[in-house]
């Protein structure tokens, strides 16, 4: 699971229950490079957290082993553990200056004061907080406050770093802002970090890889792209970005890695994810953007006679609802300068999509990594 070959951070075959019952992990095996930025994805209750917190020592391990540079964590207290920790909620100490809270894991570890004062000014220098540093907590913004605890995990220089959705409790324009600051600091400092979050667009956007959760076991792990281009189950589908679903059954295998689907409107040409036997049932995974208004200088295997019933603008994109013959309701959705005319709802208009960006899934998702 690690490309480069280079494990970091390992999980072996770990298992997470509370009552000897229901797992909340199952067998998680997981390897993570030095300075890789890996996100944590999945819905509350998927695993994601449990196996952030065992990493960190705040939770126990039910069944097997979590190392780190070799170093076996499985029994050790996290005060030992040389791990930097962001939290939601930001755990600072609200009796404490900035400068006292970020100099707060140096102190523990009976750092001289000059080495002390010297690491919590660069800590506040790289978080752009540098004149805050005799204020209190509740004298900063949100976000000013999350620049202060993510300087504290930074300054005793962890080689890494865990954050629990840190940014969650942001609002949106200044989440993204964040996200692309944590971004370029990992990228500068070369730490690796693990991150928690339930945000696709977040993950997408800060990570080398990303683990979709589901259910205490991992679904799929891959780059963004791969994970938002090809995704290798229904859930994955369904979980990462909008999407359309289509049920249908293999009508026909064929050599070139696609199959031929049945739908109540018709056959159509998609690519094949696993195994599928004739007949079986699959789900057609299609994204919004992928389905466009028919042209002569398209090139699409799969054409089909809609009727628009809602066009909404966006400003950025226009977003239509499109029913086609047979029943099944299709989400399009294109940038906005894209000429559709005066077409309004109740309007015809031919639609289609090429097999390379729809894939034939198993209708019930099997296959756990």
């Amino acid at each position: 699971m690690d490309p480069s070959g280079d494990a970091f951070v390992c999980f072996r075959d770990v298992d997470k229950s509370y009552d000897g019952v229901t797992f909340v992990v199952k067998g998680l095996s997981l390897d993570i490079s030095k300075g890789e930025f890996l996100t944590l994805l999945g819905p509350s209750g998927s695993g994601k957290t449990t196996s952030l917190m065992m990493l960190a020592g705040f939770e126990a391990l039910t069944a097997g082993r979590i190392s780190v540079a070799g170093r076996d964590l499985t029994n050790l207290p996290p005060h030992k553990r040389d791990i930097g920790m962001v939290f939601q909620d930001y755990a600072l100490f609200p009796h404490m200056s900035v400068a006292e809270n970020v100099a707060f894991p140096l102190v523990a570890r009976r750092r001289p004061k000059a080495e002390v004062t010297e690491r919590v000014a660069q800590a506040l220098s790289r978080v752009k907080m540098e004149g805050v540093a005799e204020r209190r907590p509740s004298q900063l913004s949100g976000g000013q406050q999350q620049r202060v605890a993510l300087a504290r995990a930074l300054v005793f220089e962890p080689t890494l770093v865990l954050m629990d959705e840190p940014l969650g409790a942001l609002d949106k324009q200044l989440r993204e802002h964040m996200q692309m600051e944590i971004k370029h600091l990992h990228a500068e400092l070369g730490i690796t970090v693990v991150y928690v979050t339930h945000d696709q667009d977040e993950a997408l956007a800060m990570s080398d890889r990303i683990a979709v959760f589901n259910d205490g076991q991992i679904e799929q792990i891959g780059g963004a792209k791969d994970i938002y281009e090809a995704p290798q189950t229904a859930f994955v589908s369904s979980f990462v970005g909008e999407n359309n679903h289509l049920r249908g059954r293999v009508h026909a295998r064929l050599p070139d890695g696609h199959a031929l689907v049945s739908l109540a409107d018709g056959n159509v040409l998609a690519t094949s994810v696993g195994d599928l036997a004739e007949g079986s049932p699959v789900l057609l995974s299609l994204r919004p953007e992928r389905v466009m208004p028919v042209r002569a200088d398209l090139l699409l295997d799969n054409i089909f006679q809609a009727r628009v019933i809602e066009l909404v603008y966006f400003g950025d994109h226009v977003r239509l609802q499109c029913r086609l013959a047979g029943g099944d309701v299709l989400t399009v959705k294109m940038a906005n300068g894209v000429d559709l005319g005066d077409r309004k709802p109740g309007d015809d208009l031919a639609i289609g999509w090429r097999a390379a960006d729809c894939r034939a899934l198993p209708a019930v998702s099997e296959t756990r990594r």
